[in-house]
């Protein structure tokens, strides 16, 4: 008997393969997407994609997409609290695990683990330590096709913000920065995949500079500058019809 998980989807490349490996795995049966949304702006978290995009992908892969809609910017009790009330009616019809595309942050990995043991869930990463330049030459060779849609400043420039993620992408990555952006050095959004029913037809639009301020907010508050302030470029999508 296969066993029930929940896909968490970004929307990017890293969540693709990784749903890629588990629906070649006969052990696994995929019941649901979920993706964390911005509520007030109606964009993916983070990587800045509208809700109609991700509707689109979820319609392509054919499984039921859940949209956890979060405040823009939620304090962590907030976030898991409203992240509990979403896993636990799941939980309670079966799904017992959740996939992660994580590649090799502990941290991160640690959190989640104990996060889901207190609903009785597992979590399960299949691209665990794998070497990033490795996954990204996989993916590309399986077919998929994703453009980036958010790079952080202080890793690459606003010129990578909008390009497709192919080979002269990673050629073009300067030294240090992670293949996969596993540091949150840029974000991607999959319009074609080999699970897809058909590719996302999509137009660029404009490129958005934002400032984020650091999580104590303490500058701000003093009315000075945010030495830890970060900022990330954004390419807006748009959908064709």
């Amino acid at each position: 008997m296969s066993i029930s998980a929940l896909m968490n989807w970004s929307g990017g490349k890293d969540s693709a393969l990784a749903l890629y490996h588990i629906l070649q795995d006969p052990h696994y049966a995929v019941a649901q997407l979920l993706t964390s949304v911005n509520a007030h702006h109606q964009r993916v978290s983070m990587h800045g994609v509208r809700v109609s995009l991700l509707e689109m992908q979820a319609q392509r892969i054919g499984l039921p997409l859940i949209q956890l809609a979060l405040p823009e910017m939620p304090a962590m009790d907030d976030y898991e609290r409203l992240m509990t009330a979403t896993l636990a009616p799941l939980q309670q019809q079966g799904i017992t695990h959740a996939i992660f595309g994580d590649i090799f942050l502990e941290d991160l990995r640690t959190y989640r683990e104990q996060q889901l043991a207190k609903l009785g869930m597992q979590a399960v990463f299949p691209l665990w330590q794998r070497p990033g330049a490795d996954i990204l030459r996989e993916y590309l060779d399986l077919g998929f096709q994703a453009v980036v849609v958010c790079v952080n400043e202080q890793h690459l420039d606003a010129s990578f913000c909008g390009r497709l993620l192919d080979h002269d992408f990673l050629r073009d990555l300067p030294s240090g920065v992670d293949p996969c952006g596993e540091n949150g050095e840029y974000h991607s959004f999959v319009f074609d995949a080999p699970y897809f029913s058909a590719p996302i037809a999509f137009e660029r639009g404009e490129l958005v500079r934002r400032i984020y301020a650091s999580p104590t907010g303490s500058a701000a508050e003093a009315n000075a500058p945010d030495p830890f302030a970060a900022g990330f470029w954004y390419c807006d999508l748009l959908p064709k019809a």
